[in-house]
């Protein structure tokens, strides 16, 4: 069985360093020239699948704005996950799930078990609860070749207050974490299946990434204002394990698949730019 870091290790090299969301917000539903409603939510969902499902290594839906349409919602971020899944791309789903014992199991099975109508390569995960509450998570992705994003240093404000805290050794909590999941993928090859989410606005951390030897998920690129270049600053020299994550840069573009396809491929050049090492 291919691990989760395997795979995602060959679709960068095939694809590229990117990962796009799948974010149906009104606003974004409106800028579409779609109603804010299921037939709405299924138009925009399938426009970004024919777009981008064959070109771009991971695709992330964010769970919510289908959840919002209830049951129907739900039914159609099935069908994206699995017209994704037939294109090619990597699914990551944002859900950013935490809780406790049979909870979190039941969270993993949800999303990390191939029997699940719901089954995608990796989900987002918070780990508030401690990271080892996230045990059935990791469990269940090594079983089947998943992967898990922990969050580690987020891009809202308010994210600071916890993930910067001391801990009684002297360590800031978001430390901790990076320290935790490093442990999880020591040893593997050719890229270990945990990766960690730290946001491209949040600039120099202070914090140790180096021996996370899995891949950093760096939202807030485009709209919520960081750019490629910003990468240099907030990874340095575990630039090379970066997944740069863009949502409403390339969705802004649409519904016209052409220019939808057109602003992925702007966004891509900048990431391999700046991640080759190149001005």
């Amino acid at each position: 069985m291919e691990t989760f870091g395997a795979r995602l290790h060959r679709a960068v090299i095939e694809r590229g360093p990117l990962c796009v969301g799948i974010d149906p917000h009104p606003g974004l539903l409106a800028r579409w020239g779609l109603d804010d409603d299921v037939r709405g939510l299924e138009r925009f969902a399938g426009t970004v699948v024919e777009a981008l499902g064959d070109r771009v290594a991971v695709v992330k839906p964010q769970s919510a704005f289908f959840e919002r349409f209830g049951a129907r919602g739900v039914a159609i971020l099935e069908s994206t996950i699995r017209q994704l899944r037939n294109c090619g791309s990597l699914v990551l789903l944002d859900v950013k799930r935490g809780d406790i014992g049979s909870t979190v199991a039941a969270y993993a099975s949800a999303y990390l078990d191939p029997s699940s109508p719901l089954y995608v390569d990796a989900v987002t995960a918070s780990p508030y609860l401690g990271v080892g509450s996230l045990a059935p998570m990791f469990e269940l992705a090594a079983a089947h070749g998943g992967g898990v994003f922990v969050l580690a240093l987020t891009s809202n404000p308010e994210g600071a207050a916890v993930q910067r805290a001391r801990a009684a050794d002297g360590r800031t909590v978001a430390q901790t974490v990076i320290d935790e999941i490093s442990q999880l993928n020591a040893g593997a090859q050719p890229l270990g299946s945990f990766g960690l989410v730290v946001g491209a606005t949040i600039g120099e951390t202070g914090h140790d990434l180096s021996s996370v030897n899995g891949p950093l998920l760096a939202p807030g690129l485009g709209a919520q204002g960081a750019t490629a270049a910003d990468l240099r600053v907030v990874f340095g020299p575990s630039l090379p394990a970066v997944l740069p994550s863009y949502s409403r840069e390339v969705l802004n573009a649409g519904p016209d698949v052409t220019a939808l396809r057109a602003a992925t491929d702007r966004v891509l050049a900048d990431c391999r730019a700046v991640l080759a090492g190149r001005d």
